[in-house]
């Protein structure tokens, strides 16, 4: 865990967006977001940067079909698996970039120009999520195969480390968050992992990381089990889980006394229900969410200073019009806290 940072309720993204335009993606992060902008990913551009797929490029043996990535162990694939295994341990990520043909919104936020934010955020698909997804020609996902579960975390490391470097250039000051929407089946009869395995494979991606480390889940999961990781933020949507949240208040005082950022995600990305809110109704939320936690003797002030706002997950399933009034939801909110709380 890094040293305590007191975002004192500062807006970010999570990371996907609506628009096809890379740059008009990037106009509209850095207009509302210019203390912690986040780089846009682009699902609605091209299926190559779904969050499943956006990821895949460099991993041994990896076939695209349309939104969907295979695994085949053909001809080349050892000596794939040889030369990722040698950037591991060279600590080598040049040769696993996140291209632009991947990642338009990225390549955009990297040529910005005049632009000194306080801090950047990026963010990379996890490891459980990503090996949940990615699959064996006989739909068998990576995860369940010993050898393709351990190259998964190390290649996402690799990935994740490279993307840190390149948002260096816009600010020395980064945030990775890794994102694993499939924690929220953790436990299930879906999803038969051992704590042990999704601990560790998070920590691989998490020690190639030198700034700032967050984990975001957009659903209930295993609370304690994040919380006890060295992440330094944990992202979880508040506006609709805060009540399993506020089950744990030890682990989440003890999170938060080693330095730990809440990234509380009170706006919400679904359109009918953002189109029920106002400033408010959010703030008056945001208040009802609070109260668990102080009520359990987490310091009000705490939770504030030792806070970031974001929607709830990722816009892009949101139209323009919707994903623009979300941001201007967040900023307002993040503004009537900072003035009210933040000296």
């Amino acid at each position: 865990m890094s040293a305590k940072i007191e975002f004192g309720c500062l807006p970010t993204l999570i990371g996907s967006m609506p628009q096809a335009d890379a740059k008009e993606a990037c106009s509209q992060v850095i207009k509302y977001l210019p203390d912690i902008p986040a780089w846009p990913q682009l699902p609605k551009r091209s299926s190559l940067e779904s969050m499943y797929v956006q990821f895949s490029e460099g991993f041994p043996g990896a076939v695209i079909e349309g939104d969907k990535v295979y695994v085949e162990q053909s001809s080349g694939f050892d000596n794939e698996l040889e030369q990722l295994y040698t950037a591991y341990l060279e600590n080598n990520f040049d040769n696993y970039a996140t291209s632009a043909k991947y990642a338009a919104g990225l390549h955009a936020f990297l040529s910005l120009k005049g632009e000194r934010p306080k801090m950047v955020k990026g963010q990379i698909t996890g490891p459980i999520s990503w090996g949940l997804t990615v699959t064996d020609r006989e739909q068998r996902a990576v995860l369940y195969d010993e050898t393709l579960a351990e190259t998964t975390g190390k290649f996402l490391r690799l990935k994740a480390a490279w993307q840190e470097r390149a948002l260096s250039q816009v600010s020395p000051n980064t945030i990775i968050f890794v994102d694993e929407p499939y924690l929220t089946s953790l436990g299930s009869a879906f999803v038969s992992i051992p704590q042990e395995r999704v601990v560790s494979l998070l920590e691989e991606v998490f020690r190639g990381l030198s700034g700032l480390k967050g984990v975001h889940c957009c659903g209930s999961t295993d609370w304690p089990l994040l919380l006890g990781t060295t992440a330094d933020i944990l992202s979880f949507d508040a506006y609709n889980y805060a009540s399993s949240f506020s089950l744990y208040p030890a682990e989440i005082q003890s999170f938060l006394e080693r330095g730990g950022t809440i990234a509380w995600g009170i706006v919400p990305n679904d359109e009918e229900a953002l189109a029920k809110e106002s400033l408010a109704s959010l703030n008056d939320r945001f208040g009802e969410t609070l109260a668990p936690f102080t009520r359990d003797g987490i310091r009000f002030k705490q939770l504030i200073e030792q806070g970031l706002l974001t929607p709830s997950c990722g816009l892009a399933n949101l139209s323009l019009d919707a994903a623009t009034r979300a941001l201007e939801l967040l900023t307002e909110l993040s503004s009537k806290i900072r003035g009210r709380y933040v000296t």
